[in-house]
């Protein structure tokens, strides 16, 4: 096998799969040990493990027998037995690093060894797939082994209970989405008390089609919203406006960055059009952000392609996957400017309460790890955004798929001919041919072809996804004809049918180069799993977006020197290279842009991580004293070095002002005056404040009694929460706005960094001075209980916060500031009567 690993990959790979067929020597000289066990001992083998990890041993001295024995088990529950291959892939898994292996492999079942393995820790593993399907089928199938084993298994559904998630979660090994498990860390860390809270530590997690979860979905964050009462009726006004502009005259479409402005004439039609002077003033900008996001939602944003209507609803298309994504909404005000496009109701703008992207949420496991089928093109963006490397591991037996070159074809049009041909003449011969479209467009437009040439075919796109496991069990079968956007039911074998392989296997027909070379070897790869013979080739055509996208002016100028016929194809090196080195461009372009997305949210992680724990730790404390006095304290010295300044003269500090500050937010009225602080040094100001708040506190404990430790979470809970929500909506505007100032020559993302921390050291000092002046100064009654911030968002996952209202009401000063906001005291607004 080695001879063949060397001809196929480099000497690096090759030295690391040198270097664990050496352990795969050892896993294979125990068969025999465990062979002989009864399945009693067998099944106490975890225990010895177990026992072992206590006495001081580690993870890496147990490999070999652990493995094993998940060998001999796997062979006892589910008759089958690991290859060489797939301890390989096991190893690679377990050392935190991306297992790349060919489709047909088996990488199902090369995760139960590194499962296995880090569950005997009992810090629990996460087994991370792409859909619930995925995560059900490996749950059912490979929970199995572990059950044999005596290891507890979790599956972890989105429509699950909040008590049947925690049960999950309290497993050895977790299955779920990455959408699920991100979600679930978000709303743990929502909850209102730590009883609520779902998630353990996140230890271990072996990601399923690792490069669709951590590259295809990096740029698309989890977010928890509420809903946010903003009028929609601009959406309509901006909608019709641009529905009078012509491209061109009115406005540009940029085809390689994907963006569409305005020209000159097209400003001042919208002037004319809104009744302003200038566009771009600052008194304008919700009027500019309309124009814009409706004239992308017409010009850019296409039905069928990029989103379809359901039910008067628009749901996005996953470009990458075909899939419907149901329940999330384009960000900014895109969606309703679609919504408004497509004249059905538009929905109110959410207000974000939480966000995370998978790039951060994954960070944060312990150990990493990754399988797939495509990996090696994206190693550089494994490596520097994960520190993630990528094994190649070779297959169990030599690929002997024929990929035939790629034909070229001036139009769209005759290119689809030549599809539609190629499918008849193969679906004569009772060969097997799936067809991979880019869009649902496409894939309806070939049905359409096909329909009209008589040939039996299945549509797998996203209006069918509830079929997709039976259409794709079915595609390897005799005559089939299958049609499918990019990825063809992805995690699913295609399996071949009886006299198939003698046919030549599943040919696998391509009708578009995606702008990732890892998409189209996806593609390719549904057809060669486990040495079943198989082909492929790609049809494309010079009206193609990723050719019209680089330079095919140039090539179709030369096929028409050359006197090329319409429906005449050209086979070229020189454009496969020119195709490959479009495709790494593109992919240098996203991989730049995610990368950017990562430093702008690496800002906001930060912050981020520093809120949750803090709020953890508020939630798992007993007694919050030392910490809420902790924040009066640092508003105290906050405010008195405000106000008595170094490089000011006692005589010239604003003590008035220090003493209405005191008396309104952690004092009561009249408790100080000028005359008790007049003559003090400051450092005396600060320590006699302090010393008079320790008094109050502890008076406010003896009034309050029991209830004191409880009103002291309510408050901090309630504040931190508010003032999160609204730092994390102040955050996603100065993002939006940011880029404005590289026109002053500065760097975007350096002024996001300053101002962003600038912003949350503003943020703290909020919380404190809120925390201040609940905790010294409300009324509280005797039934006090803590509710979430969000009104109407269940952020309770028990479902109890609706029964939990908070009894607080403070008690105002007359001559204090009104809590309305006005500006005025109490006396003169809301205390007047």
């Amino acid at each position: 096998m080695l001879g063949l690993v060397k001809k196929i990959f480099g000497d690096a790979n090759e030295r690391e799969i040198k270097r664990m067929l050496k352990t795969v020597e050892e896993i294979n000289a125990l068969e025999p040990k465990y062979e002989v066990m009864s399945d009693e001992q067998l099944r106490g083998q975890t225990d010895e493990f177990r026992a072992r990890l206590a006495q001081g041993e580690e993870l890496d001295d147990l490999l070999p027998e652990a493995f094993a024995v998940v060998r001999e088990a796997g062979k006892r529950v589910l008759g089958m037995r690991h290859f060489d291959v797939q301890l390989i892939g096991g190893m690679v898994l377990h050392s935190g690093r991306i297992a790349e292996m060919k489709t047909g492999e088996g990488k199902t079942l090369v995760g139960t060894l590194p499962v296995y393995l880090n569950a005997l820790t009992g810090n629990g593993v996460h087994l991370v797939t792409v859909n619930d399907y995925l995560a059900t089928v490996g749950h059912d199938m490979m929970g199995q082994i572990y059950n044999f084993l005596g290891m507890r298994v979790g599956l972890n559904l989105s429509q699950m209970s909040h008590e049947e998630k925690q049960m999950a979660y309290a497993c050895d090994i977790t299955y779920g989405t990455n959408n699920e498990f991100g979600f679930d860390y978000l709303r743990d860390n929502m909850v209102l008390y730590k009883e609520q809270m779902v998630q353990r530590p996140l230890n271990y997690a072996i990601v399923d089609e690792v490069d669709s979860i951590l590259i295809d979905e990096a740029r698309t964050p989890l977010i928890i919203s509420g809903q946010a009462a903003k009028s929609t009726e601009l959406y309509v006004i901006a909608n019709r406006f641009v529905q009078t502009l012509k491209e061109e005259e009115d406005y540009n479409i940029d085809v390689k960055l994907k963006t569409v402005t305005l020209t000159e004439p097209g400003v001042a039609k919208a002037e004319r059009s809104f009744g302003i002077e200038n566009l771009f003033d600052h008194a304008n900008v919700t009027i500019n952000h309309h124009v814009t996001q409706a004239l992308k939602a017409n010009a850019i944003m296409k039905r069928d392609v990029d989103y379809v209507v359901q039910e008067d609803e628009v749901v996005i298309v996953d470009e990458f996957t075909g899939r419907l994504m149901v329940g999330r909404r384009y960000s900014d005000g895109l969606h309703q400017a679609i919504e408004a496009k497509e004249g059905i109701k538009i929905q109110n703008e959410s207000m974000t309460l939480a966000t995370i992207t998978f790039q951060n949420y994954f960070r944060m496991y312990k150990k990493l790890a990754g399988m797939t089928g495509t990996a090696k093109t994206e190693e550089e963006e494994f490596k520097k955004i994960y520190g993630l490397e990528v094994v190649i591991v070779p297959t169990n037996r030599p690929m002997i798929r024929k990929d035939i070159p790629d034909v070229v074809y001036k139009s769209e049009a005759s290119k689809f001919r030549a599809v539609v041909e190629e499918i008849v003449q193969r679906h004569k011969n009772n060969q097997p041919v799936l067809v991979g479209t880019v869009s649902i467009e496409n894939s309806e437009k070939l049905s359409d072809m096909l329909k009209k040439k008589g040939v039996k075919h299945q549509v797998l796109n996203a209006k069918y996804h509830k079929e997709e496991a039976e259409i794709v069990a079915k595609a390897g079968q005799p005559g089939a004809v299958t049609i499918s956007t990019n990825m063809a039911g992805r995690g699913t074998d295609i399996l071949l049918g009886t006299g198939v392989a003698e046919l030549g296997g599943l040919h696998i027909i391509g009708t578009e180069r995606h702008e990732s070379r890892r998409i189209d070897n996806q593609l390719r790869g549904r057809a060669g799993r486990q040495g079943d013979p198989g082909s492929s080739q790609f049809y494309l055509s010079m009206e193609d977006e990723l050719m019209r996208r680089f330079g095919s002016e140039n090539i179709m100028g030369m096929m028409d020197r050359l006197g090329f016929e319409e429906d005449m194809p050209i086979e070229s090196k020189l454009i496969s290279k020119a195709i490959e080195s479009a495709q790494k461009r593109v992919e240098g372009n996203n991989f730049d842009t995610r990368r950017v997305v990562l430093q702008y949210d690496d800002v906001m992680n930060q912050q981020r991580n520093i809120i949750y724990k803090q709020r953890r730790e508020i939630l798992e404390s007993e007694n919050l004293r030392e910490v809420v006095l902790g924040m009066i304290e640092e508003t105290i010295e906050r405010i008195v070095n405000a106000h008595c300044a170094d490089d000011v003269i006692p005589e010239e500090w604003d003590l008035d002002a220090l003493v209405e500050f005191c008396n309104r937010t952690f004092l009561h009225e009249g408790t100080i005056t000028r005359d008790t602080i007049w003559g003090k040094e400051k450092e005396e100001i600060i320590e006699y404040l302090k010393e008079l708040v320790q008094t109050l506190y502890a008076a406010r404990e003896e009034q309050l009694g029991e209830l004191m430790r409880e009103f002291e979470k309510v408050v901090v809970l309630r504040a931190v929460d508010s003032k999160w929500m609204d730092h994390i909506d102040a955050m996603d505007q100065l993002r939006q706005g940011i880029h404005l100032r590289a026109y002053g020559g500065t760097d975007p993302l350096r002024e996001y960094q300053f101002e962003g921390f600038e912003m949350f050291g503003e943020m703290i000092h909020a919380i404190q001075e809120e925390v201040s002046t609940y905790v010294m100064k409300a009324h509280v009654e005797a039934n006090i209980e803590r509710q979430a911030v969000a009104e109407g968002q269940a952020v309770d996952p028990s479902g109890e916060a609706a029964s939990r209202p908070v009894k607080v009401a403070e008690k105002i000063g007359r001559n204090e500031l009104c809590p309305c906001g006005s500006g005025k005291k109490y006396k003169a607004c809301h205390g007047a009567s």
